[in-house]
């Protein structure tokens, strides 16, 4: 089911067990940063993004590539080659994303809201990558018209099949449902992300099935914010609007342990927060990126899960 409701969802998400599959994924890619540079249609809508002359790219490569080598003690992470054409393509989990549905792989391709941006669901070595070698089944959103930029807009649990899909103008409530349908899920909440939040994944990440970490600034309605954190209890790890200002909210777990954030989401976390992380059950791991933040994502955009 997929609802708006949160009484709807909470009865419905109370009753996934952890069983629908692994909590972490088995290995992860990147798209490294050729020729970073300010994208000016996805600087419309995302207000995280420096100006022009705060893009270093040369230093967003070497950034890219210790972010490549700190993940592999995680998981493998392979990495593909960027494209000046496409300076968005560092973050290609917005596009590309993976399931396993009925014991089948999928391949999801994601419909993004600017052009700059649909050349990446062209690639046809990342299809091929997962298609050819992988053996999985393409499920190709990008060519109907609702927006639906994959597991930025859509945080999902995977342990439980649970998502929570954060409405903006980079995915509506049609584009929610074909990820719903796409990722197999069994329940998945619909919310408005408040004014000039573009993606959930920057105020929102679930870890491992276990914890959840957010960023109350980042819903239109707070009580959305409190409905996912009770699901999540005592492990919910509210941010303050420092911290999420800082992308801490942009975290992943590559596997049961660890928390992966920037350096800079790193350096902001108070101790309390830092307490909520131990308590959950996670070290705090960080890599530097201050470079390829300017493109107005962190660590969890930069990385695309392989289940």
């Amino acid at each position: 089911m997929i609802t708006r409701d949160r009484t709807r969802f909470l009865e419905a998400a109370s009753r996934c067990a952890p069983d629908a599959g692994p909590a972490t994924a088995r290995a992860a890619f990147l798209v490294t940063p050729e020729g970073f540079a300010r994208a000016e249609q996805s600087a419309s809508d995302n207000r995280y993004m420096a100006d022009a002359s705060g893009f270093d790219a040369d230093r967003a490569l070497a950034q890219h590539r210790a972010l490549q080598s700190a993940l592999s003690v995680s998981v493998p992470v392979v990495a593909f080659p960027g494209d000046p054409s496409t300076p968005d393509a560092t973050f290609p989990n917005n596009v590309f994303a993976t399931a396993r549905v009925d014991d089948t792989p999928r391949l999801i391709i994601g419909r993004m809201r600017h052009p700059i941006r649909q050349r990446e669901a062209e690639r046809a070595d990342i299809r091929g990558f997962f298609v050819d070698a992988l053996g999985c089944a393409t499920i190709d959103l990008s060519a109907q018209p609702h927006a639906c930029e994959l597991t930025g807009a859509l945080v999902i649990d995977r342990a439980r099949g649970i998502g929570f899909a954060g409405l903006s103008e980079r995915c509506d409530e049609d584009g929610a449902r074909r990820m719903h349908e796409a990722f197999g899920l069994r329940a998945t909440f619909m919310f408005d992300l408040a004014p000039g939040e573009y993606h959930t994944n920057v105020v929102l990440a679930v870890l491992a099935g276990r914890a959840a970490v957010y960023a109350p600034r980042g819903f239109a309605d707070v009580a959305d914010a409190e409905t996912i954190a009770s699901l999540y209890a005592p492990h919910a790890i509210s941010l303050s609007d420092e911290e999420a200002a800082a992308f801490a909210g942009n975290c992943i777990a590559l596997d049961p342990q660890r928390a992966w954030m920037s350096a800079r989401a790193d350096a902001s976390l108070r101790p309390s927060t830092r307490a909520a992380f131990a308590d959950a059950g996670f070290s705090i791991h960080s890599v530097e990126l201050d470079a390829i933040e300017a493109g107005g994502g962190s660590l969890r955009c930069c990385v695309a899960e392989i289940f």
